[in-house]
């Protein structure tokens, strides 16, 4: 008697697959930058071929979309809804700009190279624009209400990862440090 066919363990091993390949690319993307990684690269680090690759991502845009969207539910960013409830503004500031930094030092390496990769790759930019965008305005909502434009600007300058980055890892600054700083330069701005 012949056995049913089942697409089970195909569709587990493709799933497998898949994943393989998603992750490789994250650790290329996090090292060497997404504008740098070849679809070779790729493969060899996933133990796949080029064919397998192209089967599960027939183009670049499609991998960068499925790198960035793992990336994020894997550390997705912190939730701004939650400081709503903050009233003080400087509390509100705290805990936001702690929640963020805590993040930007979680994804450092992915995030430095993606960034610096979007200044030069439109594909990159707007990929990083879609996935990082909304998180990034609803940053300035919750932690901007309340404050005035001098202040808002100031925000924008603190939610920068490059200004997390210069002030902990070039200019030495613990995270508490900097978010104090951060805190009482955007209070100040008025």
């Amino acid at each position: 008697m012949a056995r049913p066919y089942t697409l089970k363990r195909r569709a587990e091993s493709q799933a497998e697959t898949r994943q393989r390949i998603v992750d490789a690319a994250v650790e290329l993307h996090g090292s060497i930058g997404p504008a740098n990684t070849t679809v070779s690269m790729i493969a060899e680090r996933a133990g796949v071929q080029r064919h397998t690759l192209y089967a599960h991502f027939p183009d670049e845009r499609s991998i960068l979309m499925a790198c960035s969207g793992h990336s994020l539910e894997h550390d997705p960013p912190p939730d701004a809804e939650a400081w709503r409830t903050i009233v003080s503004s400087a509390g509100r500031l705290q805990t936001g700009l702690r929640a963020i930094y805590d993040w930007y030092e979680r994804n450092a390496n992915l995030l430095a190279c993606v960034l610096r990769d979007a200044e030069q790759s439109a594909l990159v930019r707007e990929i990083s624009t879609l996935r990082f965008g909304p998180h990034l305005a609803r940053f300035h909502e919750v932690l901007g209400e309340a404050l005035n434009a001098k202040q808002r600007a100031m925000l924008g300058l603190a939610l920068s990862f490059y200004t997390w980055r210069t002030l902990t890892r070039e200019s030495g600054m613990t995270k508490a440090a900097a978010v104090d700083a951060m805190v009482r330069a955007i209070l100040d701005a008025d």
